[in-house]
């Protein structure tokens, strides 16, 4: 018999984040690397027989979305994702954010408030202007209170419209 190399293999990222699907984790891990620039699959494991899903099917997708490295499972229906985890996506631009809300919700994805929104698989993001971040940290609380009043009205972030709020 011989003998199985349990070795972990080296990581770059120290933390991964893991997202639970019911049973489309590659086609999920396929759809965000379409989404985002440099971005691939790194590895498809799939299920051993004796496992809890069918012999051969998909188990685990590891892929990189810009870098940032993700861990899709095909876990089952047991748990959904919920808005108390959202990827947060840096925008530099009122093109990015554009370019992000129509990709992630397309397909069945849903617009929410304050730049919120779910992709067609449940998962939450925040498709955010950097801009927007800048403010919270200023030390002028008359302007964030406009522009926080301001972002509360919209759905998909409008920059014009939080730097018209931000100048009063």
């Amino acid at each position: 018999m011989a003998a199985t190399n349990l070795t972990p293999q080296p990581r770059e990222q120290k933390i991964t984040t893991f997202l639970w699907f019911n049973n489309n984790a590659e086609e999920a891990a396929n759809f965000y690397v379409s989404v985002f620039k440099n971005s691939r699959i790194l590895t498809t494991a799939r299920y051993p027989e004796g496992g809890p899903a069918p012999t051969g099917s998909v188990m685990v997708v590891d892929f990189e979305l810009d870098g940032q490295r993700f861990t899709a499972l095909n876990g089952g229906p047991h748990f959904k994702f919920n808005e108390a985890i959202s990827l947060l996506v840096h925008c530099k631009n009122q093109e990015e954010v554009d370019y992000y809300w129509e990709k992630l919700t397309a397909d069945g994805g849903q617009e929410s408030q304050c730049g919120w929104l779910k992709d067609k698989f449940g998962l939450s993001w925040q498709i955010t202007p950097d801009a927007l971040l800048n403010v919270w940290s200023e030390a002028d609380p008359a302007k964030a209170s406009r522009v926080m009043r301001a972002m509360m009205t919209m759905k998909k972030l409008i920059i014009k419209d939080l730097e018209a709020a931000a100048a009063g």
